[in-house]
């Protein structure tokens, strides 16, 4: 079952959530500005902050610069608050306010003019909260500063441009070059010459982030200049050169709006390239999703029957399957997984294709209701939980499919792809799990949830709407094949009618049980068919459990639809006189429950059948064929095909067979009899085998995408517990006179001197700081609240670990009092 996520404080607003009096130095010191409501926030939206829980601020924030945990991070950032992301990591380090705002929104006046504001201004506020909520920008407006993780991941590197195409800065260019070379460039640019490079990196940065001298040295560029820059102005940025290259590239390479990045290669200096494109980093910027609109409307009532129609389908055809696999299901791959031979007959069984049979094996695998049998020779079969699920009635069976569906991280989409070592991905195997697929299922359903009721949406739609939420490269495809299979299987299932979210399907989103919505729209079961002279039956309607077992071992399912319809052969009624059943029962059966006359046709045919059932008797022997009629016995003998079961006769009406029964009983039936079984006493054993099960199984766990969301009773201990680590850390101590120590470190004082300071603060009711070694030898400091001193103990309040604890007075290094203002 799905967590609920607790419900948390709004997020901070633009301008952060520090209310320190001057702008904090450190990522450390804005989160230790940061309130309670505020903390829990950064913690439930990066749970990975969590493992195990920081012992202060400090250590809170070098793990939220960890690069696993950014790159964690940035992965669920929306499309405009990564581009937010983006421009800080070229702009300038801290970067004001406005200067991201230009990079993102563009300035008019610029060199290459400004295009249309299209709602990034707007948008800005709530991106660069986004970004400072999940401790990725941290400053107040006038000294914005990216993470410097993020800032390696999104900024240009040495053959990198970054996400905005933007190569490096003139003074990353130019590092390397000789002082010579570069003098060339600022005399060729038409800048004084200057007495270091350091200068004169300086003066050339300074001319090309001046629009009016830019533009005019853009002006006395030759007509080819402008179209060099025009490919390489967007990214990227490189491009090739030849030892003697042609004259416009020589004139912009001689001015260094080309700066040479290896012996081959040019690059676009940021400077020069944000003048070209008006101050902007992006070509477009896209701060507003993307709207999903209804793309077709159908009444209600009509999607709500439509679905349940498909529900009840797809209850038939999951009981159809594990059904068929209850015998001699398929046997386990060594590497674990179906064949894709038996995965084609699991399809033809179903009358379904590959891909859609590879659905329901890995619906009802995730279900719990398949499983492997876990014996030498491993087959898949039933689990006992498949006979419990069978008694429930069919809504709630339905509900029990589309949770194991909607949590499942095993994803059928992918069967028939190869993994990383080209191996092909087989249903039931391993490797198919994307952690992924629950988030996205349940998102493409909300989608659809916010559309009026019987709307759908087109598909492009929703794909345009996820790739905007999560536009990282590499996971942005996974999520659109995620979505389009779901699409697809929340139809088949029933969750959706013709596109569009059905009511029981919005209450299975909601977390609400969808059985009392879909029970009404169930047709009742029936319990009659029709009999019709061509030895078929047509049930009008879903059949009450008892007449459905029946019928489905006396005849042979022909087609399904809203009416199934069974064909009667000799080989079902044979199957049915195995199960035990004579021909009198058939025949009560069949009168019992059909409202049309018994044809004529029909019993004849189980009479034909009965009788010539059980005329011959298999035994152990190794096995034995007895017939009271020696002629039949001499037929079989004089049979060709019965040369490879090693018959021979001991008497008249006995025949000795070299096979087993088994084996006897299927090559006679092959040759046209039909045998029975024979017990050591002579009696007709009835071939009806005990469905195989497999031991208790429990249903695939879905593998996590990252670590689980926390709830709000372990936000508030981890925020707490963060929060009196940190207090233990920086607390303001008053050093003893008589033991003056460095900063720094541990102040040692005598066992007298500890035991007095200890029981003063008990009397006292204050705080002291203590240094203290465990048993296994780790120090550690601490803030505590001594209450009790006694027998060479100390109990108080320990602020660090949130609760009353007791410390061996030997084991405490130091001691000392807080300061005032941390009393």
């Amino acid at each position: 079952m799905e967590a609920t996520v607790p419900e948390l404080p709004e997020p901070s607003s633009a301008a952060g959530s520090a209310t320190a009096s001057s702008a904090p130095r450190s990522l450390a010191e804005a989160l230790r500005a940061r309130d309670d409501a505020s903390l829990a926030a950064l913690l439930h939206a990066r749970p990975d902050l969590l493992g195990p829980v920081p012992g202060d601020m400090t250590q809170l924030a070098t793990r939220a610069g960890t690069r696993a945990s950014v790159v964690r991070a940035l992965d669920r950032l929306d499309r405009f608050a990564l581009q937010t992301a983006e421009a800080l990591a070229v702009a300038p380090d801290p970067c004001p306010y406005p200067v991201l705002e230009s990079l993102l929104a563009g300035e008019h006046g610029s060199g290459g003019g400004a295009r249309q504001d299209n709602g990034a201004r707007a948008e800005l506020p709530r991106a660069l909260a986004t970004l400072r909520d999940q401790a990725l920008v941290w400053g107040d407006d006038e000294r914005l500063r990216l993470v410097r993780t993020a800032r390696e991941l999104l900024a240009p590197s040495a053959g990198r441009p970054s996400p905005t195409g933007l190569g490096p800065t003139v003074a990353e260019a130019t590092a390397g070059m000789s002082p010579t070379r570069i003098q060339e460039i600022v005399a060729a640019a038409g800048l004084p010459a200057t007495h270091d490079p350091v200068s004169a990196v300086s003066a050339l940065t300074g001319l090309f982030t001046d629009p009016g001298r830019m533009s005019a040295l853009l002006d006395e560029a030759p007509a080819e200049a402008h179209q060099v820059l025009g490919r390489l102005v967007w990214g990227p940025p490189y491009g090739e050169v030849t030892p003697n290259p042609t004259p416009p590239v020589r004139w912009l390479r001689d001015r260094g709006l080309l700066l040479p990045a290896s012996a081959r290669t040019v690059v676009l200096p940021r400077e020069v390239a944000l003048h070209l494109r008006g101050g902007l980093a992006h070509r477009q910027t896209e701060p507003v999703a993307p709207e999903v609109g209804a793309d077709r409307e159908h009444r209600p009532q009509l999607v709500d029957a439509n679905a349940a129609g498909q529900a009840l389908a797809a209850l038939s055809t999951v009981e159809e399957l594990v059904k068929s696999w209850e015998h001699a299901g398929p046997p386990v791959l060594r590497a674990g997984g179906l064949s894709v031979r038996d995965l084609k007959r699991t399809a033809a069984t179903l009358d379904a294709t590959e891909p859609t049979a590879a659905f329901w094996v890995e619906l009802a695998y995730a279900a719990g209701l398949l499983a492997g049998d876990g014996e030498a020779d491993e087959r898949y079969a039933p689990t006992p939980a498949f006979d419990d699920w069978l008694e429930l009635p069919p809504a709630e069976r339905w509900s029990a499919l589309a949770e194991a569906w909607l949590a499942a991280t095993r994803t059928a989409g992918l069967v028939g792809d190869q993994d990383a070592k080209g191996r092909t991905l087989s249903a039931l195997g391993p490797d198919l799990d994307r952690s992924a697929a629950p988030e996205v299922r349940r998102r493409v359903l909300e989608l659809l949830a916010v559309l009026p009721e019987g709307a759908s949406a087109a598909p492009e739609a929703l794909l345009a709407r996820l790739d905007w939420e999560r536009p990282v490269r590499g996971t942005s495809a996974l999520r659109a094949r995620l979505a389009r299979w779901t699409l697809t299987e929340a139809e088949v299932l029933g969750v959706t009618g013709r596109g569009a979210l059905a009511a029981h399907g919005r209450a299975l989103l909601e977390h609400r049980d969808p059985a009392p919505q879909l029970a009404p729209l169930f047709p009742e079961p029936v319990d009659h068919v029709l009999l019709q002279a061509d030895l078929t039956a047509v049930a009008p309607g879903p059949l009450r459990r008892a007449v459905g077992e029946v019928l489905a071992v006396l005849a042979d399912v022909e087609s399904k639809g809203g009416a199934t319809v069974y064909r009667f052969t000799p080989g079902s009624v044979r199957r049915a006189l195995d199960s035990g059943r004579t021909a009198s029962d058939l025949h009560a059966f069949l009168a019992e429950h059909s409202i049309t006359p018994v044809p004529q046709p029909l019993a004849y045919l189980i009479d034909d059948v009965a009788r010539r059932h059980g005329h011959l008797r298999v035994g152990a022997a190794s096995s034995y064929v007895r017939c009271d009629d020696d002629g039949m016995l001499n037929e079989i003998m004089a049979d060709r095909r019965s040369a490879g079961l090693g018959l021979r006769r001991l008497a008249p009406t006995v025949l000795a067979a070299q096979a087993e029964p088994g084996a006897l009983l299927d090559g006679l039936r092959a040759m046209g009899y039909a045998p029975a079984a024979e017990s050591q006493t002579g009696d007709v054993v009835v071939a009806r085998a005990d469905a195989h099960r497999t031991p208790p199984r429990s249903a695939p766990v879905p593998v996590p995408d990252g670590p689980p969301v926390p709830d709000t009773t372990l936000l508030a201990a981890a925020v707490r517990a963060i929060r009196a680590g940190d207090l233990a850390a920086t607390a303001v101590r008053k050093e003893p006179a008589s033991a003056p120590v460095a900063a720094g470190e541990l102040p040692r004082t005598s066992a007298a001197e500890t035991l007095a300071t200890v029981q003063a603060a008990a009397l006292t009711g204050s705080a002291v700081w203590i240094g203290y070694v465990n048993a296994d030898g780790a120090a550690s400091q601490r803030v505590i609240a001594p209450v009790r001193v006694e027998g060479g103990f100390v109990t108080g309040y320990d602020h660090t670990a949130d609760e009353v604890r007791t410390y061996a007075l030997h084991r405490i290094t130091g001691v000392a009092e807080l300061a005032e203002e941390h009393l």
